[in-house]
């Protein structure tokens, strides 16, 4: 997370300037919707099926419906369903996302405080394009376990949005395919506690995003085409780091979010509220899912929560067992948990009925993924287990290596998984994305 002074400079590259550290942030202002600020309709994403186009994939729920990937996987001198590596510079925490032929992340040049976004090949992997976007003044409240470039991106088919905290404030810059920067909009200053992470979501003609802080955070809502800023509303002062995500439930769309000790709903249009229900304690770092007719939410910190709700915010169940970084997944009327301590859960969606729990191992702060049947979920060292979806007991099918550290989600397009790791070797670390799959 980054701080910034705005002055373009060599096309998308910002030249930063100082401030003196302390600068307060207060609470960003209300934007309220006009009759002309946006059109509720918007040409469909020019988006496959196959793609993995945001954060948690195309529906926002870590499922992919597609072919099957290998379930297991080996690196070395003798590779096995490994289609390629690529070494990337810099570091993040940045999931891949996977349009067409390409494979776009985040990342950060620490030493340099440059923050970028990447374009690989999905053939084979190499750089075909890298826009620096911000230089200098990079965020210095930021967790240990946190990067200059933790959100993923999401693609329309037209353009790519990236979210990045600079100078304080947060930014989201529109790119083209092929990485000509089209619009940067500063949407609200940011006031770090641990660093920033939630992710851009896409709904109708507008790029949402979420930016809870301390300092009294917001959720806004941006033209995609302009970058103008349709709405924007006042969330709680309040730390946390969960990505907006809408459902449409009963022909009803909603925008939900969890944190700040609430799960609120909002209109996706115009940002009004309709509803807000206690839950999930101040910090929560998960996307919610449905399953059922109901909505989950789980967190965080300090506290421990997970909750069950109705579209309309009427607590069904809870629990005390939480996780507070990794999302859950929900299947086929389960509940999937794989908490931060590596315990994994299966809770009966309708009920809140506890299935099974059994620990797995590792420490998490990845989301886990679906596929065929199989749930991925890799640990802070690399470790990825691959377990049975099912409500019967935990059955673990294989377990699989990938560099030393595992901070980013997978993304999954065409029977093929595609992870980032990183590596710490002879005292250097290096990021690397991965495209596991059939030769």
């Amino acid at each position: 997370m980054i701080r910034v002074c705005l002055a373009m400079a060599l096309g998308t590259l910002l030249v930063g300037c100082g401030r003196p550290d302390g600068w307060p942030i207060s609470s960003t202002s209300e934007i309220s919707v006009t009759s002309t600020a946006i059109a509720a309709d918007a040409p469909a994403p020019k988006i496959s099926p196959d793609d993995w186009p945001q954060w948690r994939g195309p529906n926002e729920d870590g499922i992919s419906t597609g072919p099957a990937v290998p379930i297991s996987w080996k690196d070395g001198a003798t590779p096995e369903n490994i289609v390629w590596k690529q070494q990337i510079p810099g570091r993040g925490h940045s999931s891949p996302i996977i349009v067409g032929e390409h494979v776009y992340v985040e990342t950060a040049d620490e030493q340099a405080q440059v923050q970028s976004v990447l374009c690989l090949s999905r053939a084979d992997g190499k750089q075909v394009w890298k826009a620096d976007l911000f230089k200098g003044n990079f965020e210095k409240e930021m967790h240990g376990e946190n990067t200059q470039a933790s959100s993923t991106l999401a693609f329309d088919g037209e353009r790519l949005f990236a979210n990045f905290l600079n100078d304080r404030k947060i930014w989201v810059v529109a790119l083209s395919p092929a990485g000509k920067e089209l619009w940067r909009k500063e949407v609200g200053g940011f006031s770090s506690k641990f660093g920033f992470s939630s992710s851009p979501t896409l709904y109708k003609s507008l790029v949402l995003i979420s930016a809870d802080h301390q300092g009294g955070g917001f959720v806004a809502a941006l033209n995609r085409k302009t970058g103008d800023i349709a709405w924007r509303k006042k969330r709680p002062a309040a730390s946390s780091y969960a990505s907006p995500r809408v459902f449409t439930v009963d022909g009803k769309d909603e925008m939900v979010l969890c944190g700040c000790e609430l799960v609120a709903s909002y209109d996706p249009l115009t940002g009004a509220q309709n509803w807000a229900t206690k839950g999930t304690t101040e910090a929560s770092v998960g996307t919610m899912v449905t399953a059922g007719g109901l909505l989950f939410a789980s967190g965080g910190y300090p506290g421990r929560d997970t909750v069950a709700l109705t579209p309309d915010g009427k607590v069904v169940w809870r629990t005390s067992e939480k996780s507070y970084v990794p999302s859950l997944l929900a299947y086929q009327d389960h509940l999937y948990m794989v908490n931060d301590d590596g315990v994994a859960y299966c809770f009966d969606a309708k009920t809140g009925k506890e299935r099974w729990k059994k620990r797995i191992g590792g420490n998490f702060r990845v989301s886990p993924v679906l596929n065929d049947g199989h749930i991925f979920t890799t640990d802070m060292s690399g470790k990825t287990t691959v377990f049975k979806a099912q409500s019967t007991g935990l059955e673990i099918v294989a377990e699989n290596q990938l560099g030393t550290e595992g901070f980013a989600s997978p993304g999954i397009s065409k029977g093929q998984l595609f992870m980032r790791a990183a590596s710490a070797a002879g005292g250097e670390r290096h990021d690397w994305i991965y495209c596991i799959g059939k030769k």
